[in-house]
């Protein structure tokens, strides 16, 4: 399948919408991309021309960006692009770029951020009991009896 897979850098323009459809959550927000350029005969950075950009999320990712985004957070998207021209009144096309998001963070090269997994809710299991947690500190037992793939046991190194 041939998509325009695209990763933009830039501003949240718009607070979400979140809505509830019947095909599951969705929310769009408006990405503000401004380039910036090294403006030699003042000797300081510019800002360039800024694209906006429609950012539409299904799903989980809807129900994330509806709870984390807000106007002015930096932010990466990463999604398909859909350019769509239509025809209005009077003759008048207009062309709009919407982003078909896969991916939404935060950009933590303009600021820090703390995440939240979500918490999904568990399927009702009637009567199945709970599942101890693995126990990841114990060694895996050896399989191969010293053959050229055994684990060698390691040797304690104290450190002073």
């Amino acid at each position: 399948m041939n998509e325009t897979i695209v990763c933009a850098v830039g501003n949240v323009a718009t607070q979400p919408v979140y809505r509830e459809l019947a095909a599951g959550p969705s929310a769009r927000f408006r990405l503000a991309v401004t380039a910036r350029y090294w403006d030699r005969e003042k000797g300081t950075w510019a800002d360039g021309h800024t694209n906006f950009f429609t950012v539409w999320a299904n799903r989980q990712l809807a129900v994330n960006a509806a709870a984390s985004l807000n106007v002015g957070d930096p932010v990466i998207v990463q999604g398909r692009l859909k350019v769509r021209t239509e025809t209005r009144e009077a003759q008048q096309n207009r062309t709009s770029a919407d982003i078909d998001a896969v991916s939404i963070g935060h950009d933590l090269a303009r600021g820090t951020s703390a995440f939240r997994r979500s918490v999904r809710p568990e399927p009702a299991a009637v009567g199945a009991p709970a599942q101890p947690e693995p126990d990841w500190e114990a060694p895996a037992p050896a399989t191969d009896s010293g053959g050229a793939g055994a684990q060698q046991p390691r040797e304690a190194v104290a450190v002073t």
